[in-house]
């Protein structure tokens, strides 16, 4: 029996911009794959609503972080929600900072702009 796990390449549909692999220390992980479009500021819950009516989900912090780093041209240098609630406060959720890479959280109810992700498996 062959145990090997080998990376696939996401096949990306058009307008999808390849963003990286997340990797777990047990192994798993995902691609993640930024969706086309840039959603104008509303609050977190219209975001999540709005990612998911394009087939997608905001990305997390960890994806955030590594879109800031990979990909900072296909964001404009403002505050973009996470699907990321906060652990202790549920009216709260997260956002990344694409001028300076930073992330902090803030009320659900402010409006901070979105980009949507799909996340497809690195083992096959």
């Amino acid at each position: 029996m062959n145990t090997e796990k080998t990376i696939a390449t996401p096949v990306l549909n058009e307008g999808e911009i390849y963003a990286g692999a997340i990797i777990k220390p047990d192994g798993t992980g995902h691609h993640a794959i930024l969706l086309p479009g840039d959603n104008d500021d509303a609050s977190w819950d219209k975001q999540m609503e709005w990612a998911a009516s394009i087939g997608g989900d905001l990305p997390d912090r960890v994806e955030q972080a590594l879109m800031y780093k990979n990909l900072p041209d296909q964001f404009k240098k403002e505050w973009y929600w996470s699907n990321t609630q906060h652990a202790s406060a549920s009216g709260f959720a997260w956002f990344q900072y694409f001028y300076d890479g930073s992330q902090d959280y803030v009320h659900k109810d402010v409006e901070l702009r979105a980009r949507a992700v799909r996340r497809s498996s690195v083992i096959q």
